[in-house]
């Protein structure tokens, strides 16, 4: 098989890991977002569900963290491709499409 093939495959894998893990960090903020506000809505006391919202937080830090090592994941790849002799396009090395989020323009304006 291609090396060139092969890296493209891990590619479009990596893209879609981090393109997940933006989505699921997108809807726990808003998850969290929703939660303050039905505290609110609720006239419930500031003390309500604290411990939710604690871990809710946790989960928004550890997605953050995994974003990041996912940069420097990719980061990795393409010094990799760099010693195996697979260059860049012209253009770099991935299509402006690989960055889009895969939500419909209405999410994206909430986001």
């Amino acid at each position: 098989m291609d090396k060139a093939f092969i890296a493209q495959r891990t590619q479009e894998k990596l893209i879609a890991t981090e393109s997940a893990i933006d989505l699921a960090l997108i809807e726990t903020t808003q998850l969290l977002a929703d939660l303050l506000q039905a505290r609110a809505d609720l006239g419930a006391p500031v003390a309500f569900a604290d411990d939710v919202q604690v871990k809710l937080t946790e989960a928004v830090a550890a997605l953050s963290s995994a974003r990041t090592l996912m940069g420097q994941v990719h980061s990795g790849l393409e010094e990799a491709a760099l010693r195996l002799g697979i260059r860049p396009r012209m253009a770099g090395f991935y299509r402006k499409k690989d960055f889009q989020l895969f939500l419909s323009g209405e999410e994206r304006n909430v986001a």
